[in-house]
């Protein structure tokens, strides 16, 4: 794929160039897309002629105008849908997982959010004719929850057929269920696993402007990043910025951070999941007074929004609760030694 010409845009130079890649801005599209002070930061450059050069990289890309609704509609055929491996799951969200989108997940502690985002990172391994995105996947991890032993008990979950499948897509010799052979299929889904612990809210934001570099250094591989995890998004801001009088800046930094996931997603093809923590709702008479925090900031900024609630045992409620093309509805699934199963 040729790299675009920065130079040729307006006002940039061999040096202003140099700033923008350094920067994450290393195509058309991705500049086009910025907002003129993010650009003006970035490349050292006013805000006007940050200004210049969006329009002539929106131009160049051709990104910005009108398109009629069948050219819509031919661009969503290349989304992808990653299965959650549980049919009655994968019913409730149309098919899976989109590409494309932010997808939120929350609960109570306990309701298993992280066991959804690690069983997303077995998944998207798989090929598409079995549910998978034929991707890697990224893990922003803000709670000390990635498990690789976790990712061994949900690969040994796999169906023995697909378990075979993949040895032999991974060029891997031996049978399944022996133990040396299993190993080296752990190792072999453990690399397309990008691994990072963010240390608190500014760094977690700096790793999702990494992830969208290690997104475009795979772009061309046989594993491109599909699967952008953070679990939980709201883990650090909730904790570092308190009371009312931090709220605003809060929700600014939040926002900011959704934008850039949202960016990985659309320029990458790649499906970002998000786990939310939750706070009850004193004033609430009557329902379930559980409620995501993060404003309405996160719940207009998320596309699929999934409440996971305990219930008897290993059974877990899956209850879409917004989605812009499908109803709302409730599915039940399992949370296993080998990860998650239907009812």
């Amino acid at each position: 794929m040729p790299e675009d010409d920065l130079e040729s845009l307006p006002g940039v130079g061999p040096a202003t160039a140099d700033k923008l890649v350094d920067a994450g801005f290393e195509s058309f599209q991705s500049i086009a897309v910025a907002s003129p002070g993010e650009l003006s930061n970035s490349a050292d450059v006013g805000d006007s002629t940050a200004a210049d050069v969006i329009n002539a990289a929106r131009e160049a890309a051709d990104v910005g105008g009108f398109e009629t609704g069948s050219t819509v509609l031919e661009r969503r055929e290349r989304i992808g849908k990653l299965s959650w491996q549980i049919d009655e799951v994968d019913d409730l969200l149309g098919g899976g997982m989109e590409t494309q989108s932010i997808t939120e997940v929350y609960g109570e502690f306990g309701a298993g959010k992280s066991q959804v985002t690690h069983q997303m990172a077995v998944n998207v391994q798989l090929p598409k004719e079995n549910g998978g995105l034929d991707g890697g996947c990224i893990f922003i991890d803000t709670e000390d929850t990635f498990r690789p032993e976790r990712i061994d008990d949900m690969i040994r979950g796999l169906d023995d057929e697909l378990i075979a499948d993949e040895l032999e897509r991974r060029e891997i010799e031996g049978e399944p269920g022996d133990e040396e052979t299993m190993e080296a299929l752990l190792e072999s889904f453990l690399d397309k696993i990008h691994v990072a612990k963010a240390f608190n809210a500014n760094h977690q934001m700096l790793l999702a402007e990494k992830a969208l570099e290690l997104a475009k250094e795979h772009e061309e591989t046989d594993w491109p990043v599909r699967l952008l995890c953070v679990d939980s998004l709201t883990a650090h801001f909730r904790a570092e910025y308190v009371g009312r009088g931090e709220l605003a800046e809060r929700q600014q930094k939040l926002n900011k951070h959704l934008h850039e996931l949202d960016k990985v997603g659309n320029l990458h093809n790649v499906a970002v999941l998000v786990t939310n923590q939750v706070a009850s709702n004193p004033d609430s008479y009557f329902g379930d007074p559980t409620q995501p925090i993060g404003g309405n900031i996160l719940g207009h900024k998320s596309t699929f929004r999934i409440y996971l609630r305990k219930s008897k045992g290993d059974k877990r409620i899956v209850r879409l609760v917004d989605a812009p093309n499908l109803a709302d509805g409730e599915a039940i699934m399992r949370v296993q030694d080998g990860g998650l199963k239907p009812e």
